[in-house]
């Protein structure tokens, strides 16, 4: 009976987490979203990847993240901008054709998640 029931929690803990595992985004690299953009547009995705240039005020800004693969421009909005050096990971939609602060950016990642 106990082994019975050890084994219905593994299930039900296994199941749950192909669940919790199944609602997250991709990870992608860099260089694949910069290759073909448009199959990205308006999709959630994660990158990540160390911040190689950042600029802003009040909190928000874009910085450059690089994960060896290439580089790609962050807005972040609610999430304040990272120092350079920083290493992060970030979840967001990709948008193409974004301006900000007087500088056009042809693909960006709008941020809606950040994991240090």
């Amino acid at each position: 009976m106990i082994r019975m029931r050890t084994r219905v929690l593994s299930l039900l803990l296994l199941c749950l987490g192909g669940l919790l595992l199944a609602g997250c985004p991709p990870r992608e690299s860099i260089a694949k979203i910069n290759q073909d953009p448009g199959r990205f547009a308006g999709k959630e995705i994660s990158i990540a990847g160390r911040v190689t240039d950042s600029f802003g005020a009040m909190g928000t800004g874009v910085f450059q993240l690089d994960d060896g693969t290439g580089t790609m421009w962050v807005f972040s909005k609610r999430y304040g901008v990272p120092g350079s050096g920083a290493k992060l990971a970030v979840t967001g939609v990709i948008e193409q054709g974004f301006a900000f602060g007087g500088r056009n950016f042809a693909t960006i990642l709008r941020e809606t998640e950040r994991r240090r």
